[in-house]
């Protein structure tokens, strides 16, 4: 099977597929190909970490244990360089404390190895799904020197870009679009992570800081988002 083709046939989004084990990534490739989306493959975190940056899909499908670059760190890179594209992360069933940190630095789902394929293609597309959504042009969100384009996936804060990852985008999201209502952790983590997530609270609470700190003038003092004591967290305008 012949590695790293550029916008391969299918028509679809583009799906780059970061995974060293030969069967798994052909596997994977030829499987989104029957369900019409170009993919492109990497065979470890170095070729990794050069496509999804070079060729912007708009899915990454990556293995955690790379040679190389690990999954964990081509996933730190594109957050830190603001790269919003979905990660879809993959990892086996001993790796929770590495599945908990690819959450935490930015990953939008997590499959456990091994995986029924269906699961998979499955929270591919409802990722993919959720992209298309917001490439429809919702209207932009301000608030005090805060805009956030839904549809572009992007914050500025005065005049300047505000590097978010996807979970914190979506974290941001959740709680401008119902200004003063309380949510709990228990909540959030259902509503941004998924039913299924299996980590903790404290998830919550550090992407909470995190937005504090880009948003806020003062986020030890935090103006809009707001701790509700024994529930969870609110935004105020």
């Amino acid at each position: 099977m012949r590695e790293g083709n550029e916008k391969d046939s299918g028509g679809g989004e583009t799906i780059l597929v970061v995974e060293d084990d030969l069967s798994l990534r052909e596997g994977l490739a030829l499987n989104f190909r029957l369900h019409g989306y170009n993919v492109i493959t990497a065979v470890d975190g170095e070729e990794g970490m050069r496509k999804a940056f070079d060729v912007k899909p708009d899915l990454i499908v990556l293995d955690i244990m790379l040679p190389g670059y690990s999954g964990l760190e081509i996933l730190s890179e594109l957050r830190e360089r603001g790269e919003q594209v979905p990660v879809l992360v993959l990892s086996s069933r001993d790796e929770l404390d590495d599945k908990v940190e690819g959450l935490d630095l930015g990953a939008d789902d997590y499959v456990t190895k091994p995986f029924e394929l269906p699961e998979l293609l499955a929270r591919a597309e409802a990722m993919l799904r959720r992209r298309r959504a917001e490439r429809k042009g919702e209207p932009q969100i301000t608030f005090g020197e805060v805009t956030i384009d839904t549809s572009g996936r992007e914050v500025t804060r005065g005049s300047g870009r505000v590097a978010f990852s996807a979970r914190e985008f979506d974290l941001l999201c959740l709680l401008v679009r119902s200004p003063g209502r309380a949510f709990t952790r228990g909540q959030i983590l259902e509503k941004v992570w998924g039913w299924d997530f299996d980590g903790t609270t404290r998830t919550v609470d550090n992407f909470i800081l995190s937005l504090r700190n880009k948003i806020e003038d003062d986020p030890s003092r935090p103006r809009h988002i707001k701790t509700v004591r024994q529930v969870g967290y609110k935004f105020e305008p």
